[in-house]
């Protein structure tokens, strides 16, 4: 039963990356055309979006939404999330219709073959341990909301130790909500940990969900507010985390 148990997650595991770089490799005219112009962006976005969506039905998974707030198409967010799996930005994307994502992530990700160069296209990336990398996040996220788009991010910075509910979060995320004044928009994802966590030997096909935690405004607020906006809204984060079994 043991032998045949890590069969399963040695084809399970390596389908998903087959089947990420299958989708990739058949909309990948369209998405590179619809990435030559930032104008185009929100078209590339819904392949995006059909992308996860597809990878994760291929997976066996199923999923629902729940929501406390109502996202108004067409005006800038900040959305962050809990990160436990690579299935995270898929439910995130997911999510957001109407108001396309640009994530800020991780530089060394673009080291990963095909999906490497369009999420290097597509993504902010961001070298934490350089400042010159972190300064230049700013004009790059501006450039993006101007054209109306949202940002995306995970603020643990990295996937915690399996063992930790909700790590401590970094600055960048509430550093880019204050200075541009847009709403901070919570989301938990529940499952992910369970049925694709970064521990090989494990998970399956099974149920996913999201939970959609009332906006956070930031207008009127300075960088003295930073520390206790992130204080607070990890505090409600982690409050949610719990209380879901995520």
């Amino acid at each position: 039963m043991h032998l045949f148990k890590c069969l399963f997650w040695i084809l399970y595991r390596s389908w998903f990356y087959v089947l990420a770089a299958l989708i990739i490799i058949v909309v990948a005219p369209a998405m590179l055309i619809f990435l030559s112009r930032l104008k185009w962006y929100p078209t590339f976005y819904k392949l995006a979006r059909l992308w996860g969506r597809v990878l994760l039905i291929g997976m066996g998974y199923r999923w629902t939404v729940t929501s406390e707030t109502q996202l108004e198409k067409g005006r800038n967010y900040m959305f962050i999330g809990n990160h436990t799996s690579m299935l995270d930005p898929m439910l995130m994307l997911d999510v957001v219709k109407h108001n396309p994502i640009v994530f800020v992530g991780k530089q060394e990700l673009e080291k990963i073959p095909i999906f490497g160069y369009f999420y290097r296209k597509s993504c902010i990336l961001v070298d934490r341990a350089t400042t010159e990398s972190r300064i230049n996040v700013y004009p790059q996220a501006q450039a993006r909301l101007d054209a109306g788009f949202s940002i995306g991010i995970f603020p643990e910075g990295g996937v915690p130790d399996e063992s930790v509910d909700l790590d401590d979060f970094k600055n960048g995320a509430f550093r880019l909500a204050i200075q541009y004044q847009i709403p901070i928009v919570p989301l938990i994802f529940v499952g992910p940990k369970k049925l694709f966590s970064f521990t090989f030997f494990s998970g399956g096909p099974g149920k996913l969900s999201t939970h959609v935690m009332p906006i956070i405004e930031t207008k009127g607020m300075n960088n003295k507010d930073l520390a206790e906006l992130k204080k607070t809204t990890r505090e409600l984060m982690l409050r949610e985390v719990l209380k879901r079994g995520v």
